[in-house]
């Protein structure tokens, strides 16, 4: 029974050491990445505002609860996560890249890797309203959005803003956006460079 006490004990230290680690790496990978990150309890009205791209946030397979909204300005990408009701953002996870298969971290089976998205942030109670703010130089062409929540309201659930199925055996999904729809008015003809 000892032995058994003892192989558990040192199972668990090892699990310990091993999430701590996991902890580290994903906290310095955060580092290589700059974003300016807003939090607010008031969520704004998407409906009436313009934006570039606007999807729905759906919490649990089939609450619409809220939105994800992109918007460029010059070099600046602003994505948004607004909720609606008495839906709040635990946390939230947003990854960026170009639509090239494989381009999401994701799972053998094809499920998204959640701890692995370039962006994430854990938020204040209460929080109904997060702006990730990103500088990305002169991308002007299509990106894919993975946008994920961890939400509360009548019930504690996951939420995704909604797109295409990522093809695995959750419900995961991602959308795309052309970002010279954002900017229309740039006046380039070139191939956009590549993100990623």
């Amino acid at each position: 029974m000892s032995l058994c006490v003892l192989i558990f004990g040192c199972n668990i230290e090892n699990l310990e050491q091993s999430e701590s680690q996991t902890l580290t790496e994903k906290r310095s990978s955060k580092k290589n990445k700059d974003f300016d990150l807003e939090e607010s309890d008031s969520s704004s009205d998407n409906t009436s505002d313009e934006h570039c791209h606007s999807v729905s946030l759906i919490a649990g397979q089939h609450y619409d609860i809220g939105t994800v909204t992109i918007d460029v300005d010059g070099d600046i990408l602003t994505v948004t996560y607004n909720t609606t009701g008495d839906w709040v953002l635990n946390a939230t996870h947003l990854h960026i890249t170009s639509c090239e298969e494989d381009s999401f971290p994701t799972t053998g089976a094809n499920n998204p890797k959640i701890g692995h998205f370039d962006y994430a942030s854990e938020h204040e109670d209460g929080t109904t309203q997060v702006t990730y703010t990103i500088d990305i130089g002169e991308i002007t062409g299509e990106l894919c959005f993975a946008g994920h929540a961890e939400v509360d309201g009548p019930s504690e659930e996951t939420a995704w803003a909604e797109g295409k199925d990522f093809g695995g055996n959750s419900w995961a999904m991602y959308f795309e956006v052309d970002l010279t729809d954002c900017n229309s008015d740039d006046g380039n003809d070139e191939d956009p460079p590549m993100y990623g």
